[in-house]
């Protein structure tokens, strides 16, 4: 948005000026009301007044803009001594609050939209979910901040420093492209770690999913394990093995369609097929007996440290470099044979591996996406003989081999069609002018 509202002869645009204050209340009496809600003295009233004040500062221009933040201070002292004399507690947040909705407006009235309602939701967001934020900074392990600050130092100051062009004559290892990979793999497994870590305990089910988003195979022996432990918990424990593919295919298909978005025209139809049977099959296979066990935490590691980074870098440099050398001598037919080898020891590995040769035009979009699908499968395989030797249950080993077998057939079926199906998708995106 044009930060100008002057026109000829002095005035201001109409329209354009009652929009910036038209953003601006609405942003600070959505931030008030969520004060007002627990009860505090700064409500929806004082919270558009300040955004209010903001914006006619940043409307009138720089000096103004700064002047109306200095006149907020006096409401922060106030708050403060008002609430000392009332509970004896200063409304360091509330205050914290003001002073950001003051600059919301100062943005609103400058007409930079998109940052002023991206910090006003924000600030919005950390406000409501207060109880959220504190229960798991209270249960925040040393181990999890650390792996939270050495996510930071690799992305923020060793990324930098790294050679952004190939370093061997052969154009095979390009040290900022790999850790770029790693760094975007291990930033979704993190964010994945805390869904799992806030709502996974909610039922085997729920934590199958969420604990497969993080790692599909570790999901699935602690499933196996807690059902040869608990005979009786069989059928919830196929459902979350179940569940922990479909987040696996889910999480891969995110990563591809970040790396290079085209080549899901290609993987798109058989991880989608195979998704629905990991979701549809659970639903309508007995699971007698009755499950009766009360539901647990799966117990997932950390799954970004030292050593998980140096792990998976190692295994996408493998994949990367092998796939590369096997595409050039034998075709697509070699880097497949080598993606899907990787993907039995991870898939994500394989399948960052697929979109960043895609991305730099060593494979073709329909070579990228296929080698993507067979690694999935491959890690879907490769989950029934890890249910048989960590479940030792008749059972379960039965509903794992026919479940994730089926899930295996469909996706080697729909990779048959995904060539004619990532054609025909292309040509009528063309046709429509995507």
């Amino acid at each position: 948005m044009n930060s100008n509202v002057f026109v000829e002869g002095g005035g201001w645009a109409y329209s354009s000026t009652l929009l910036r204050f038209a953003l601006a209340f609405g942003l600070g009496l959505l931030i008030g009301l969520e004060r007002e809600r627990r009860g505090k003295d700064a409500g929806s009233r004082t919270f558009a007044f300040a955004a209010a004040i903001g914006c006619a500062g940043g409307l009138l221009g720089d000096a103004f803009a700064i002047t109306s933040l200095v006149i907020l201070v006096p409401f922060v002292v106030f708050i403060n001594l008002h609430s000392l004399q009332k509970d004896q507690k200063t409304e360091m947040t509330t205050s914290a609050a003001l002073v950001v909705i003051g600059f919301v407006g100062v943005l609103c009235g400058k007409g930079h939209t998109l940052p002023a309602v991206a910090v006003g939701l924000t600030s919005l967001a950390l406000l409501a979910w207060k109880q959220p934020l504190a229960g798991f900074s209270v249960g925040i392990t040393e181990a999890e901040l650390r792996s939270a600050i050495l996510l930071g130092i690799l992305a923020f100051v060793i990324y930098p420093v790294l050679p952004a062009h190939s370093i061997d004559r052969w154009g095979l290892l390009q040290p900022q492209v790999a850790l770029t990979t790693v760094i975007l793999v291990a930033a979704i497994g993190f964010c994945n770690y805390v869904l799992h870590k806030l709502y996974g305990s909610n039922g085997f089910e729920a934590a199958g999913f969420f604990g497969g988003l993080v790692n599909s195979i570790v999901s699935i022996i602690e499933l196996a394990t807690l059902a040869k432990q608990d005979p009786s918990i069989v059928g919830v424990a196929f459902k979350g093995t179940m569940l922990a593919t479909a987040a696996m295919l889910i999480r891969n298909a995110f990563l591809l369609g970040v790396l290079a978005p085209k080549t899901l025209y290609y993987a798109g139809l058989p991880m989608l097929l195979m998704l629905i049977v990991c979701v549809v099959f659970p639903l309508i296979k007995e699971t007698n007996p009755p499950d009766s066990a009360e539901p647990q935490l799966i117990n997932i590691a950390l799954p970004f440290s030292l050593p998980q980074a140096l792990k998976f870098g190692a295994i996408f440099l493998l994949v990367s470099v092998l796939g590369t050398l096997s595409q050039r001598a034998l075709g697509s037919a070699g880097f497949y044979v080598v993606n899907s080898i990787g993907g039995i020891f991870s898939s994500a590995s394989s399948v960052a591996a697929a979109g960043e040769l895609t991305a730099q035009g060593k494979l073709t979009l329909e070579a990228g996406g296929i080698g993507s699908v067979l690694a999935a499968i491959t890690s879907t395989l490769i989950s029934i003989p890890i249910v048989a030797h960590f479940g030792r249950n008749a059972r379960l080993t039965r509903a794992a081999l026919l479940g994730i077998g089926l899930v295996s057939v469909v996706g080697i079926v729909g990779v048959f069609f995904a060539p004619a199906a990532g054609d025909y998708l292309t040509s009528l995106l063309k046709a429509a002018g995507v």
